[in-house]
Formats: structure tokens, sequence, C-alpha cells
């Protein structure tokens, strides 16, 4: 008896295992549904805000939004990838800079990241990132945000890069935010979607996709000569091949700003406080050239709000 006992547990067991390791499918009338390729949105967006991959360093993006909304820049597309997206997804939603600073600081990464050691293909599942966008969204999906929003994927059979603008906005920045080997891959109606920095670190041809009239890009992406002594060949090679897959988006935009960060990066608080900080010095640096711009397409925000909130 004994015996067949501890059969049928270790059965339940592997099971559970098993049950752990499946893969994440969502389906239903919400699945976001992903475009190659955007139609131009009517009516046409007049500012858009392009905000790059970049794990923790993406945590720049926070200043960036802080500088432009003190200066009265209107924004009225925002399209995310990765970090990206679920700092965008926010500020999309109408929440101020600060708010969304304030976010950030409530519970650190282990609010948003399930470990498993029976996460499918990684380590962390993203169902708990799921459902924080999702509660403080109000489950409101992409469509509904008071500021339109698109995020970007990656498609993981062939590597293509794709755009989300309708649907559950947490499942859509989790399949964005699905760091390979990291975080586990995101199916969708039977199709599964990883990282939008696989593909398309820093998506500035959705925006002219879009239609935008004027286009803001923020990219966290380390400068290759920064790199210290010690530097892995692997990481080096990395950090360049993003370089080479930013560069052209980089060219699209009317305006680049780039956060001048460390080469380094790091999960800790400090490091988001850091990475606040250096976003929000680089977009002030960029704020007068970049208003200038805004000038010559006719773009320019009300003279009161310049310098400070409206």
């Amino acid at each position: 008896m004994r015996p067949r006992l501890g059969f049928l547990l270790s059965a339940a067991a592997a099971a559970t295992a098993l049950a752990g390791c499946a893969p994440f499918n969502h389906t239903g009338p919400d699945s976001p549904i992903a475009r190659p390729a955007l139609q131009t949105l009517d009516p046409r967006p007049r500012v858009a805000l392009v905000l790059s991959s970049g794990g923790p360093r993406g945590y720049a993006h926070i200043g960036v939004m802080r500088v432009l909304e003190e200066a009265g820049v209107e924004i009225d597309l925002v399209v995310g990838t990765s970090v990206g997206s679920l700092l965008g997804a926010f500020w999309a939603d109408g929440r101020s800079a600060a708010e969304i600073d304030a976010l950030s600081k409530d519970g650190g990464p282990l609010a948003l990241f399930d470990l498993s050691p029976f996460a499918d293909r990684g380590w962390i599942h993203g169902q708990r990132l799921q459902d924080y966008v999702n509660a403080r969204l109000v489950h409101r999906n992409i469509e509904q945000m008071p500021r339109r929003l698109v995020v970007g994927a990656t498609r993981r059979n062939d590597k293509a890069a794709v755009f989300f603008t309708s649907g559950n906005a947490g499942v859509a920045v989790r399949a964005s935010s699905a760091v390979p080997g990291i975080l586990s891959p995101v199916g969708i109606e039977g199709t599964e979607y990883e990282d939008g920095d696989e593909s398309l670190p820093l998506a500035v041809r959705a925006a002219r996709q879009a239609g935008a009239r004027f286009v803001i890009a923020v990219d966290v992406t380390p400068r290759p000569e920064t790199a210290p002594e010690g530097t892995s060949q692997a990481q080096r090679e990395r950090v360049a091949r993003r370089v080479a897959r930013i560069a052209p988006e980089a060219a699209l935009a009317d305006y680049l700003i780039h956060a001048d960060l460390e080469f380094g990066a790091s999960p800790l608080p400090s490091y988001f406080e850091y990475a606040r900080t250096t976003g929000e010095r680089s977009a002030r640096a960029h704020l007068p050239p970049l208003l200038a711009s805004l000038n010559r397409a006719g773009l320019r925000p009300p003279t009161h709000a310049v310098g400070g909130r409206p």
C-alpha cells in the first residue's frame, strides 16, 4: 500500500511540475491583436512619444516625462517597448510622471515578478506583471486609454516586430516584456510573443505609420564607448546589436533624447532613482532645442507652460 501511495504522490508532484511548465495562452474577446504595421490613426496624432526598452535603465523615461509635462508638451500618442510599454501604459492612462514615479517605488521588482522554478522557458511566469498592470488600469483595454497607446512586441517564431493597439493591456505589456530565458513567452490566440527588445527596441516606425506629425523618441541604450574595462565581449556585442537596431529607427524621429546613463545597470532601488534623475537631467538639457523644433513644426506648447506646470 505504501509503495502505491508513494507512486501516486510522485505522480502528483510530476503532474504539478508539468502544469507549472505549461505554456501561457490568452484567449477571449479582449485578446490583443498583433499588427505587423499600423494604419494612420483618426484623428491623426500631433505629438508622439516613443519609449525604448531597457530594463532598469528605462526608469529614465519617468524623468523625461516629468520635463515634458512641466514644459506643457502635449503628447497624444505613446509607443512603448518592454519597460517603455509598462511606463507608457500608465502615462497613456492619464497618470502624471510623479504618480508613475510613486508606482515604481511601490514594492519594487518583487511586486511585479512571480519567480518560479516551474516557469515556462524562463524563471518568471509574468502573470503577476499582467495582473499588476490590469488592476492599476482598472482593467481598461488599450483602446480605452485617455491617450492612445501602441505596445511593441516580437513574434517569437520569426522574430518579427508587431504592435498591439487594442485589447487587454496587461497581456500586451506582459508580451512586450517577456525577456527570453527570463520571463516566460506569452501566447495570444495560439501565437507566442516575447520582448519587443528582440526586434525593435525603439519603435519609431509605429508612430510614423500612425501618422504622428512630430515624434519624440527616448533611447536609454548605453553608449558602447562608455563600457568600463573588463566588460565582456558578449556584453559589448549585445549592446552593439542593439545600437544597430535602434539607429535606423532613431533617424525616423523628429527629435531624439538619449538618456546618458552609465554603461552598467542594476535592479536596486538606488539605480532606479539614478536612472530617473539622469533622464530628467538629460531631458532638461534637450528642452530648448526640442521646443524650437516643435515651434518650427507649429506645435510649440503654450507660452505660459514653458518652464513650469500649466
